[in-house]
């Protein structure tokens, strides 16, 4: 994926790299989509369902779930701390791209994206399968503790960088962030009672970055939307958030990955969190 000029051009593969390795024991394919049905419907052959509602996040609380848990998840899945694990799902990778951000939280790194995701497989006339696979048990060493201050923003974090005037991105829609949409009749559970972005936020919606197809725009493009236009720099401090954290995983990845952006973190609290909680400073317009 090295065409489009991408600061690591590694963290993408093409359906054309993930046809010719679906044999391959050194990768696992990783399906996270926002419609949890899809993947019973017909996946790419090998690929395991991961859902970041009932896999990733812990059950009782707003959170992720342990090192250990993490772990023990991988391994059900055949996955041990060297496998690289390679993401694809629906609406451009949103979720996909969620998941990948979660791996990281527990510090798997050999982690990438399939360009495109599930729509452009689909659209490709390639092959899909309802056979579930079953894997030999992985070998999956947890760390201690998750790696939070590295890629993630907690709230008191993100109302610290927006007082000192640091950069700060808000990918939902252009009617979330004025104000004027603050409930979502397709999410339910992301209702606000208040309407908005946090002071000083600019809005780069995340659909911006992809072309129709569902791949990403190339690294020149991506620079003119993120730095001519919304005024970013590589060397500063990023925070970006959404409704609850998974459009602005998509925009994590893409400032970290395919611009380089070495401080760039994830606010998965959102605007659930922000819009919701008594005191909180909003914009509006």
């Amino acid at each position: 994926m090295s065409d489009k000029n991408y600061a690591h051009p590694d963290a993408l593969v093409s359906t054309e790299w993930v046809a010719a390795h679906l044999a391959d024991p050194r990768v696992r394919l990783v399906e996270s989509n926002e419609d949890i049905l899809l993947y019973d419907t017909g996946h790419i052959q090998g690929a395991v369902h991961i859902d970041w509602r009932s896999d990733l996040q812990d059950q009782t609380i707003r959170d992720y779930i342990t090192p250990v848990q993490f772990a023990t998840l991988c391994e059900r899945h055949g996955i041990s701390n060297d496998t690289t694990v390679i993401f694809y799902g629906d609406k451009s990778n949103w979720w996909a791209c969620y998941a990948l951000w979660c791996f990281r939280l527990f510090g798997h790194d050999k982690v990438k994206i399939m360009d495109g995701g599930r729509d452009k497989w689909v659209a490709e006339g390639r092959h899909l399968t309802k056979a579930v696979p079953h894997f030999n048990k992985g070998r999956y060493t947890a760390l201690a503790e998750r790696k939070d201050d590295e890629i993630r923003a907690l709230y008191d974090q993100t109302l610290a960088h927006s007082r000192d005037g640091r950069a700060l991105i808000d990918v939902r829609s252009p009617g979330e962030f004025r104000g004027e949409i603050t409930h979502m009749p397709e999410y339910p559970q992301e209702g606000v009672l208040r309407g908005g972005h946090i002071p000083g936020a600019a809005s780069v919606p995340w659909k911006m970055a992809v072309n129709d197809d569902s791949t990403f725009k190339s690294e020149t493009e991506l620079r003119r939307i993120y730095e001519t236009e919304a005024g970013l720099h590589a060397g500063e401090d990023v925070i970006a958030y959404c409704r609850i954290g998974e459009r602005s995983s998509h925009t994590w990845f893409v400032l970290t990955y395919l611009l380089g952006y070495k401080n760039v973190r994830n606010y998965d609290g959102s605007w659930t969190e922000w819009g919701n909680r008594v005191g909180a400073p909003i914009e509006r317009g």
